[in-house]
């Protein structure tokens, strides 16, 4: 109870604390010795007219308060239709505060729809890098095609990000990133390929320095630059497969985890191109959110962490006994499910894409004398969510419905059925999973026991476990994904290469190889 009070009265003085001072009038920035803009540019959550568009100042990005004052500063930004900024569309001043961490979420208003186009900050005699962004298609639009990368899992020190150069030369509209864009654990906890510094994240500080590392990678820098960004988060930008307010480990109160959950969140939101409709209040963020690719595709981005009550079965592998099959367990809580209805239920897309984050598919795994177990971290500990949300999408005859998932290292293609262990059942929808970026180190071309896993489960289409990303081409007529894959990411010049192409086509949600 004492714990519950103090959070509580904790609460109650960081709920405003990103509010504070966004009145304030900002001082002239001083004449940096060093670039603010350390931390490049990126771009997100486009819609027909608008894009948000971030950076943070930051001439000592790896101090706790990035090396700036302790006063709000001008800076100013400018948008054109060329990169060498000779037609302009769109410029102004914005304030950057030091209780956001003195990041700027700019969202520039009516822009044309459907094209590129250039952008930058300039602060205390600096310029930072040019960005290329892009608005989406108007809503009755019809695009004849829609070129994205998925993405998810990328532990800083288990590997390089290599694998964004073979990105950055896709040079696609989009990006989703499915979660775990960082990872909380101390220095030196996962690997020996690179290090980041530091404890396990907790403070507000720590999430800044950590988020301030990985931003300080060229290769991600430069691909958050190439093109808007849809992000959503998984557990690792908090805590290892927390949920809601129970952590994974005995001990941490739900007051404690809170209390760290609204610094996450804060420094997740700082380091984010998200628009001021996910600025979080404490330990509160809204980041489900649509977007319309004129008529072509809809997307629902989802949240399965901020809501999900606490894994069965102490989350492990179990079989799916009454403790998972409970009705009351949830991924998604009851206001984002009625949301996602909603919205599917109103969606004229041709393809309507959920962009999650853990695996719909029912894999079990069959253990000799004994019942199949399943990841009761993802969908399978949610059995019956999963079967509402499956028979929604049938009975509602929701148009061509696709899932995007990350968080298992491993690339996989699931068709879905209401029910996986009963392969006469119809498929419903088309899950890919994209693998990590670089977390788990170089992987295999072939996991040991998936022959053993694809006999037992048919839904299972394809699996591959080096690092990698989706790269998805959307058209009326096919939705097609090439797993990409990269053979090394413990060392520098890893190779990248198309490993298997697959499609659905617009109207048939079974699997079409190449």
């Amino acid at each position: 109870m004492t714990s519950r009070r103090l959070f509580l009265a904790y609460a109650a003085s960081i709920a405003a604390v990103p509010h504070l001072g966004r009145g304030e009038i900002g001082k002239k920035a001083p004449k940096f010795q060093r670039n603010p803009f350390s931390l490049g540019v990126a771009s997100g959550d486009p819609d027909h007219e608008s894009v948000v568009l971030w950076t943070r100042l930051a001439p000592e990005p790896l101090v706790p308060n990035g090396g700036m004052p302790h006063h709000a500063i001008e800076l100013d930004w400018e948008v054109a239709e060329d990169e060498g900024f000779t037609k302009g569309v769109r410029h102004g001043t914005t304030i950057a505060t030091p209780q956001l961490g003195h990041s700027v979420h700019v969202t520039p208003e009516g822009l044309e729809a459907d094209r590129w186009f250039y952008y930058r900050f300039h602060c205390g005699g600096h310029a930072s890098a040019v960005g290329r962004t892009r608005t989406l298609p108007l809503p009755a639009a019809n695009p004849d095609k829609l070129v994205m990368a998925v993405t998810s899992c990328q532990n800083y020190e288990q590997g390089y990000f290599t694998a964004y150069e073979q990105m950055i030369e896709d040079a696609p509209d989009l990006v989703f990133h499915l979660g775990d864009y960082i990872y909380e654990y101390a220095e030196g906890t996962n690997g020996k390929i690179r290090r980041v510094q530091g404890p396990e994240t907790e403070s507000l500080e720590n999430y800044r320095q950590r988020y301030a590392i990985y931003r300080l990678d060229p290769l991600l820098q430069k691909m958050h630059a190439i093109c808007p960004w849809f992000v959503t988060w998984d557990d690792h930008e908090v805590d290892n497969n927390y949920a809601n307010e129970t952590s994974e480990r005995d001990g941490i109160t739900a007051a404690q985890l809170l209390m760290r959950r609204a610094n996450a969140y804060q420094a997740y939101y700082e380091m984010m191109p998200l628009r001021e409709t996910s600025l979080p209040h404490g330990p509160h963020m809204n980041l489900y959110r649509k977007a319309s690719f004129g008529r072509l595709a809809e997307f629902h981005i989802l949240d399965t962490r901020q809501y999900r009550t606490d894994q069965p079965n102490k989350d492990g592998r179990d079989p799916l006994n009454a403790d998972a099959l409970n009705a009351r367990n949830t991924l998604l809580g009851d206001p984002q499910r009625n949301w996602l209805y909603n919205g599917l239920l109103k969606s004229k897309g041709t393809w309507n894409v959920l962009a999650q984050q853990v695996m719909m598919g029912m894999h079990g795994h069959k253990k000799k004398d004994s019942e199949a177990v399943y990841s009761m971290d993802a969908w399978a500990g949610y059995a019956a969510e999963r079967e509402t949300l499956l028979k929604f999408l049938a009975d509602r005859r929701v148009t061509n419905p696709i899932v995007l998932t990350g968080d298992v290292h491993r690339h996989w293609l699931n068709e879905l059925r209401v029910d996986d262990r009963k392969p006469d059942q119809k498929i419903v929808a088309t899950e890919f999973i994209a693998s990590s970026l670089t977390s788990g180190g170089d992987g295999s071309a072939k996991w040991k026991g998936i022959d053993d896993l694809m006999s037992f489960n048919p839904g299972i289409k394809y699996n591959n476990s080096q690092r990698g990303y989706l790269r998805c081409t959307l058209t009326p007529e096919r939705y097609q994904t090439d797993f990409m894959v990269i053979d090394k990411v413990t060392e520098l010049g890893g190779k990248m290469t198309k490993h298997a192409t697959f499609s659905v086509l617009a109207g048939n949600p079974a699997v079409v190889g190449e």
